[in-house]
């Protein structure tokens, strides 16, 4: 029996079960990929796949349609593997583990992928429907759009013939997205020495964090960890020399930090001041963040007396100078639109490896410049530190337009459905509108979505009824007529 049988609307559900099935995380799309290719060919629909696994499907126009203006409806199809530490699912190579409570699903111990699974699944049930009405409509699904929007910047567009764009990739109900920050992916190394030592091996482990997505969470205050445990590294050095034999700490470059676990070796007599340094760091974090970030703990696990390699004093110091230089977090707000972050930055991953300390970065703006001044200062930090950078996933920013059909329909669509008016807003996390409009002169593009809450984190969820609404919605849409 499916978890989800039953749910309305029954297709989209159907085919969003289906989706939760085949893993398909950021790079490991190529099995969803073909399921929908496989899903356009038995129904003798075109379909096109490109090399790198991005599909588009194109429907004839139904009955009445024919002349109205063709329509793209554009989702990813990858999405953020975040899972807990006791998952029992592993959402890089397992079928996620479905769960029903109230009014929501989630995936127990993982991320459940409504961002975008949701949007694909929309489009199939839409394809597989013979009483839905809608123009000739033309379903874009792309690839690793988690990890820098790669597969819309690979994608040809000349196969598409609509000039309108719904992407179904934003997490609020009633919002409608006009406009995004762009970005850029840094992945800096730093290189360190290792020597070998002998000392009493101490796990120190930081949890309980939110995390949460480095664009839409950026701002509410939540702690990094990768950054938080640099400071403690900083805290424990004014107290006692020590080593450095591991670190790791984040999932993703675009996921706020929640965890991270180092490994030192310290003098057995020095223990009592790793202990106060504990202490200290806790009553500091909770003074600082007990109301954005109340739960967060630091845990440290004696081990053994052992001789392993560990960090020389030299890059010891490194990698304290740049968790605790380097920028994190918000930098500008928006002079333009009040409340919008403008400029931030998240260091998303730190790992310590035989070579280097290697810190994975998503940069995020909505005003060019800035984004580049963000970068260098990065870079000038990591130079100085003797190591180098590469970029990678860069994406423009979806400016918003002063006119646009496309948005003027589902506003007033909305309010007639509705009785309210749907909040129109830019945001800072990044959508591919900006890369396809790009592709595409005078390309109308919107976004919208059902309630999506705490993406890329083990606690999303999406709203059973809210996504019922979108649906209504989004088919309102598809059947507006403009005479």
């Amino acid at each position: 029996m499916r978890v989800l049988q039953g749910l309305q609307p029954e297709k989209v559900f159907y085919y969003f079960e289906e989706i939760c099935r085949i893993p398909h995380t950021s790079g490991n799309e190529k099995e969803i990929s073909d399921y929908c290719v496989a899903f356009a060919q038995e129904r003798d629909l075109f379909c096109r796949q490109d090399e790198y696994g991005n599909v588009v499907i194109r429907a004839a126009a139904t009955p009445g349609y024919e002349a109205e203006e063709p329509v793209i409806l554009q989702g990813h199809l990858d999405m953020v593997g975040d899972k807990t530490t006791d998952a029992r699912t592993d959402p890089e190579k397992d079928p996620l583990e479905l769960a029903v409570d109230g009014d929501y699903i989630y995936a127990k111990g993982t991320t459940l992928g409504g961002d975008d699974g949701i949007a694909v699944a929309y489009a199939l049930a839409i394809l597989d429907s013979r009483d839905i009405p809608h123009p000739e409509l033309e379903v874009v699904l792309t690839v690793s759009e988690e990890v820098g929007l790669i597969g819309a910047t690979q994608l040809d567009l000349s196969v598409c013939r609509g000039r309108r764009l719904i992407n179904v990739d934003s997490e609020d109900e009633g919002i409608l997205t006009a406009g995004c920050s762009g970005g850029r992916r840094i992945c800096c190394h730093i290189p360190v020495a290792f020597s070998m030592t002998q000392g009493m091996e101490y796990t120190i482990s930081l949890k309980g964090l939110k995390g949460g997505h480095s664009g839409m969470e950026i701002d509410q205050g939540r702690a990094n960890a990768n950054i938080l445990m640099g400071r403690f590294l900083l805290l424990l050095r004014e107290r006692t020399d020590y080593v450095l034999t591991a670190f790791q700490g984040g999932s993703k470059e675009n996921v706020i930090a929640k965890d991270v676990q180092i490994q030192i070796l310290l003098d057995h007599r020095r223990e009592q001041a790793l202990m106060e340094a504990a202490e200290q760091f806790e009553k500091e974090t909770a003074a600082e963040y007990g109301t954005a970030d109340p739960d967060i703990v630091i845990v440290v696990s004696r081990g053994e007396i052992c001789e392993k390699t560990g960090t020389d004093a030299e890059s010891l110091h490194k990698i304290i100078d740049v968790l605790n230089i380097l920028p994190d977090g918000v930098q500008v707000m928006s002079q333009d639109l009040p409340g919008l972050t403008e400029t931030s930055l998240n260091l998303g991953v730190a790992e310590l490896t035989e070579q280097e300390l290697q810190l994975r970065i998503s940069v995020r703006s909505s005003v060019p410049s800035a984004k580049e001044h963000i970068c260098r200062k990065v870079q000038l930090l990591t130079e100085r530190l003797g190591g180098d950078v590469e970029y990678s996933g860069d994406y423009p920013a979806w400016p918003y337009a002063k006119e646009s059909a496309l948005r003027d329909i589902c506003l007033k669509l909305y309010r007639e459905m509705f009785g309210k008016e749907m909040k129109v807003v830019t945001i800072h996390a990044g959508l591919e509108c900006g890369i396809l409009s790009g592709k595409v002169p005078g390309l109308d593009c919107v976004s919208i979505g059902p309630d999506l809450l705490d993406v890329h984190t083990a606690r999303e969820r999406a709203s059973i009824s809210s996504v019922a609404r979108t649906w209504e919605f989004l088919k309102a849409i598809l059947a507006y007529k403009e005479s």
